[in-house]
């Protein structure tokens, strides 16, 4: 049929070229933009699968700048310790010096030199952060993203607690000197052994081990305790090298040793304030050490007195606390002793609190029948009961009474030139292999993140490449279809040009 109201031709021709058009402008914005998925209709899921990870992709890539950030701080801490160790190396080097009876020098002058590096050494642990609550004293989270969870988006570099502080305190090396002085270890008995060659199980079918309690003052002042256990594998029991090798794998950190007399006795002995409470016996055989382990002195250079204390007796109901003064010839302290700390535990505490920046210690010991602590000091000092609570009949029993003032002396041991000289070597030994430990930790942090790194790249490249291939453009493709288009939009204006005139055609009809 002709018409001339409607021409179909016309609309069909109209109709592809706005198809072919849009095809057109499509396959131009593709390839000047450089993408497949220019807006959300082009490929709404494609989109949305894209744009995870395309965000993953963000993520990962601040998080490789975090590890190589938190890399970097390892690196700078890692110097640091190398350069802490060799100041240990030097300390070592004058104890050493001052160690040997034929130096004719003067100690004070190289223990001068020591102290000052002692105090170079809390500078530059506090610099690094490796000190008691300094900045990386703690367990370090590094967040580089790419993980199932936050958990596995996160590394985890534990540098916290005592164990990786490395001034002076942690290191247990704060109270050591090298100047002349203090006492070795001969006289300091605590057990003697009946048998030189072995020390528990004898007799005994399976093996067993043997426990000692140490309470001991820590370079916070506080009272902390530790088991040294000496174990047996067979019935032949351990002999006393082993068994002195066994402890000071365990004590050395506390700056204490173990060690055997020319008596055959076990001796203890260190440059902290401490106790040696119960020596249990488990397994077959029976100890060699008879009972508790009851003390000749309690440590290397320090003077004790035991006061016995009652760790029952209730003070509900008392008028007034107990006052003690400690006096240490140039400072006084004075310590309250009350309802809220009776026990024998919770009055080490408050004394130590109060007494420990003058070198001053309170222990708690069972070497008393009802219980009890001893105070120690490496100096003389005076204790006094300014204040008695008069309705109380404890806790206080013993050495200390009301207006009792008696004077502590120095250690009754012999004094050693070499005594402190000797102590700070046992101390300095332990502190190096605590410095490597600490390297350690942190030389294996800078793997961890150098690992993670690596990984978090290699999401970067893969995710990237799934993020390209739903986004991108196939610009060979792309090319094509503009040849395509151009040649279709032709072919539609062509078209239309001829489906427009085709009504003019009934003209002829109408004039014949």
């Amino acid at each position: 049929m002709i018409s001339l109201q409607t021409n179909v031709n016309s609309l069909l021709a109209q109709q592809n070229m706005r198809v072919n058009s849009l095809f057109q402008t499509q396959t131009i914005e593709q390839l000047t933009s450089g993408y497949r998925i220019n807006q959300s209709g082009d490929d709404a899921a494609g989109l949305a699968v894209a744009n995870k990870f395309r965000s993953d992709v963000a993520e990962l890539t601040q998080g490789v700048r975090n590890a190589n950030d938190g890399a970097g701080q390892l690196q700078i801490m890692d110097g640091g310790l190398n350069n802490i160790s060799q100041i240990v190396n030097r300390l070592k080097t004058l104890a050493t010096e001052s160690a040997s009876d034929t130096f004719a020098g003067d100690r004070s002058t190289l223990n001068n030199e020591y102290q000052t590096l002692l105090t170079e050494l809390d500078r530059q642990a506090s610099n690094i952060g490796l000190v008691n609550n300094g900045a990386f004293n703690r367990s370090l989270s590094v967040y580089l993203g790419g993980g199932s969870t936050q958990t596995n988006a996160q590394v985890s570099i534990d540098l916290s607690g005592q164990a990786n502080q490395v001034d002076s305190s942690g290191l247990n090396l704060k109270t050591t000197n090298i100047d002349a002085g203090g006492t070795t270890l001969t006289g300091n008995t605590i057990n003697t052994l009946n048998d030189p060659t072995t020390m528990i199980l004898t007799g005994g079918v399976t093996g067993g081990t043997q426990t000692f309690v140490v309470n001991y003052i820590g370079s916070s002042g506080a009272q902390q305790s530790v088991n040294a256990t000496v174990t047996s594998t067979g019935t032949a029991g351990v002999s006393v090298a082993n068994a002195v090798s066994q402890l000071n794998q365990q004590l050395s950190t506390l700056g204490l040793t173990a060690a055997v007399d020319s008596s055959g006795s076990l001796v203890f002995g260190g440059t902290a304030a401490f106790s040696l409470l119960s020596a249990n016996v488990t397994g077959a055989g029976v100890s060699v050490l008879s009972g508790l382990a009851t003390q000749a002195s309690t440590a290397i250079n320090m003077a004790d007195t035991n006061i016995a204390v009652g760790t029952t007796t209730s003070m509900v109901g008392d008028v007034l606390p107990e006052i003690l003064s400690f006096t240490n010839g140039t400072v006084t302290k004075n310590v309250t002793l009350d309802a809220s700390n009776v026990t024998t535990a919770n009055m080490v505490d408050a004394i130590n609190a109060q007494t420990a920046s003058m070198g001053i210690y309170a222990v708690k010991t069972d070497a008393l029948a009802n219980g009890g602590f001893a105070i120690q000091s490496n100096g003389s000092f005076n204790i006094t009961m300014v204040q008695l609570d008069t309705n109380l009949a404890g806790p206080w029993t013993g050495s200390v009474a009301p207006g009792n003032s008696p004077a502590i002396t120095a250690a009754s041991q012999a004094a050693s030139t070499t005594g402190n000289s000797l102590a700070a070597l046992t101390a300095i030994e332990a502190a190096v292999a605590k410095i490597g430990t600490v390297q350690g930790r942190v030389g294996a942090g800078e793997n961890q993140l150098q690992y993670a790194i690596n990984l978090a790249q290699s999401q970067i490249t893969n995710y990237s490449s799934a993020d390209s291939n739903i986004r991108d453009a196939d610009i060979a493709a792309e090319a094509a279809n503009l040849t395509k288009a151009q040649v279709l939009q032709q072919a539609s204006i062509a078209a239309m040009a001829q489906a427009n005139s085709a009504p003019q055609q009934i003209l002829s009809l109408l004039r014949g």
